[in-house]
């Protein structure tokens, strides 16, 4: 199985727009209330395009065997660098592999200190990102919604 870790800006746009309107994905993300239609993909990949110019690193889509699986990786989010993973329903069984992928360049590539997760309160089911080494770190909130912030220390960081 070949993963490509590609900018947002090089895949079809109706995949995305297919992607965001998966009723198994919205379940899991609060912030995404209505129909993502194709002026909100132009505004979304601007953004997360904006994040690379801006920061040097961002958000990947990826490719898996050729196909558009998920889009995610590494953003700033309220002074944090927080890790997003979005994948269709067909391919979550590839989530860990993927994650390993992300937290590899976070921690080896980009020396990073460490890395966080956002899980909005009614998402559970975290014992996978405890397995991972998470810990629960506090709450926050984005656009009026309340996040439960899991945080992962880089092992290697000189502290």
């Amino acid at each position: 199985m070949k993963i490509e870790l590609k900018r947002l800006s090089e895949v079809k746009k109706s995949m995305i727009i297919e992607l965001m309107n998966n009723q198994l994905v919205r379940r899991q993300m609060p912030l995404l209330t209505e129909y993502f239609n194709e002026s909100m993909c132009d505004a979304f990949i601007a953004t997360k395009e904006q994040l690379w110019a801006e920061n040097g690193y961002g958000p990947w889509a990826f490719i898996v065997n050729g196909q558009f699986a998920g889009w995610g990786g590494l953003q700033p989010e309220k002074g944090e660098v927080d890790l997003a993973l979005v994948l269709h329903p067909d391919y979550w069984g590839l989530g860990k592999f993927i994650y390993h992928q992300i937290i590899d360049k976070a921690f080896n590539e980009m020396q990073l200190k460490s890395v966080t997760v956002l899980f909005p309160p009614t998402r559970t089911r975290t014992k996978g990102l405890i397995r991972l080494g998470f810990k629960e770190d506090g709450e926050l909130e984005i656009e009026n919604r309340r996040f439960i912030r899991y945080r992962i220390e880089n092992p290697n960081h000189n502290a």
